[in-house]
């Protein structure tokens, strides 16, 4: 017998051993390299089979693990999230999944401590996650820009999470401040794109500190940058009953950057002849969100115009505290991050009262994004407590706690 034939016949015999232990990932792991050595063996190579087969046979019936990076922040960032990891965790095994938390300490009470938000290889760090799950970032003591710039910004730029995804839907039994607008009677998603134009942050201070001070800040508008967002925005459109995209420019008065804009829409547009489309000038846009935001289906914008647009969305559907949104990479290459918009509200920290609904929906968001179909249980858990007498913070004119909303959702979920 040749040493290799030796060597592979030892190896085969620790895979014999660890079967016997009921070792199935040490024993496949030893037949293999018996197969490689000794390729022509039946022997080995029928075991070998034998014990994929059991293996795969097992994986179809683990629940499978998704590693979860939670960023709880600041303010009463911790308090919605905590809430939105209840729901997950009741939620999950519906997909036969289960979510493996690892939570992190970044924020300001971090910048207070060390200087800087996060440490300066903590995007290495959250790039091995399948998603991250951010509360929100800010407080009253350092300014947004050192806050953002610090820790959110940067997030989405090295995941290329271009697609900043916000709905914007008027659930039965919430109020609009708009009059007679009944429930489903806005349903609006919000393509926001996420890693350039007005938020490119580039630029500089002349002259700091003196009379002549100078400030320049540069958008940047490229036409990958535009046409992915716009065709991501069509792409689902083209899904949903209504078949309608608006677009939000400023090419009026922003002749270079928004006429790019404008020309990649129209190019964009062209590829989807079925689709309606219309293009609003931001100010305009502003006032038909108010008078007819019935007739919104799909808007797509730019990093500026979009995040104020939803802001003034979420609101017009009864309540920032039902604001959710994922920063996307739609090719799946780095981790999607997901968000409620509300912020870290310091006005309201501690006082167990922030409506946790926006983070248990960004926690729907994250679930459809990872193909989990237990989002759905999410969404009709979140519908029902809305539409009834259940628990309700007060911003949506209830009484209840973080707390009591959350266990509500989870215990609907699980019921």
């Amino acid at each position: 017998m040749s040493d290799s034939s030796k060597l592979a016949a030892d190896y085969f015999r620790r895979g014999a051993e660890a079967l016997a232990k009921q070792d199935l990932t040490a024993a496949i792991e030893a037949i293999r390299k018996s197969v490689k050595l000794d390729p022509t063996n039946l022997l080995f190579l029928q075991t070998l089979r034998g014990c994929e087969k059991r293996q795969r046979e097992l994986d179809s019936t683990m629940p499978k693990t998704f590693r979860i990076a939670v960023i709880a922040g600041d303010g009463i960032g911790p308090e919605v999230i905590r809430e939105a990891i209840r729901v997950a965790d009741a939620a999950a095994p519906k997909s036969d999944a289960r979510c493996e938390w690892t939570h992190f300490p970044w924020g300001t009470d971090y910048y207070f401590q060390n200087g800087r938000m996060a440490p300066a290889d903590y995007l290495d760090t959250l790039a091995g996650f399948d998603a991250i799950l951010l509360g929100a970032v800010g407080h009253p003591s350092v300014q947004d820009h050192v806050t953002l710039n610090g820790l959110l910004l940067p997030i989405r730029r090295r995941f290329d999470q271009c697609v900043c995804l916000r709905p914007a839907y008027l659930y039965p039994g919430v109020d609009s401040p708009l009059r007679n607008k009944p429930g489903g009677s806005i349903d609006m998603l919000v393509f926001r794109e996420n890693t350039e134009g007005e938020y490119a942050n580039i630029g500089g201070f002349l002259y700091r500190g003196m009379p002549e001070e100078s400030a320049i800040q540069t958008s940047v508008f490229t036409r990958k940058g535009c046409e992915r967002i716009i065709r991501a925005a069509f792409e689902k459109a083209a899904t949903r009953p209504r078949q309608r995209v608006a677009s939000i420019t400023k090419s009026n008065a922003q002749g270079y950057g928004m006429v790019l804009w404008d020309e990649c829409f129209a190019r964009v547009a062209a590829e989807f002849p079925n689709i309606a489309t219309e293009s609003l000038l931001i100010d305009r846009a502003v006032m038909e969100f108010v008078r007819r935001p019935e007739s919104f289906d799909v808007v797509v914008a730019s990093n500026l115009f979009g995040d104020i647009l939803t802001d003034l969305s979420a609101i017009i559907v009864g309540s920032m505290g039902l604001a959710a949104s994922g920063n996307i990479d739609p090719t799946r290459r780095h981790p999607s991050m997901f968000e409620p918009v509300h912020g870290s509200a310091p006005d309201i920290t501690g006082k167990g009262i922030a409506n946790p609904l926006a983070a248990i929906l960004s926690v729907a968001m994250m679930f459809e994004h990872l193909g989990l179909d237990a989002a759905a249980s999410i969404h009709q858990a979140v519908k029902d407590l809305l539409a009834s007498t259940g628990p309700k913070t007060p911003d949506l004119g209830g009484n209840s706690t973080t707390e009591q909303v959350g266990n509500g959702v989870a215990s609907h979920i699980a019921n």
